[in-house]
């Protein structure tokens, strides 16, 4: 192995869950943070929760309120697709 290239190994690194679980490892950082683990991940625990940090279910929830008002103040829904015919299916039709 080449010498000086490689990162330094902390054997002591803690990684901390946001829950406040804390677990000891070996990593190239000294120090990881995260947002679930097993002590409080839904699969493991049996409790249904949302995992929503960034907002995304909600976001969702609101854009589908606005497109259902929308589409309640126009009056209509979705068009029904129309099938594009090139002029030779047009002749072949008319005949």
């Amino acid at each position: 192995m080449k010498q000086g290239i490689h990162p330094t190994y902390h054997e002591d690194a803690v990684i901390t869950c946001a829950c406040g679980e804390k677990y000891a490892t070996g990593s190239t950082v000294q120090t990881i943070e995260i947002e679930i683990c097993a002590k409080c991940h839904p699969f493991y625990t049996g409790k249904k929760k949302y995992i929503d940090t960034t907002g995304r279910v909600e976001r969702f929830r609101q854009l589908a309120e606005r497109a259902k008002e929308k589409q309640s103040a126009t009056g209509t829904g979705k068009k029904p697709r129309v099938k594009k015919t090139t002029a030779e299916e047009s002749a072949k039709q008319a005949a």
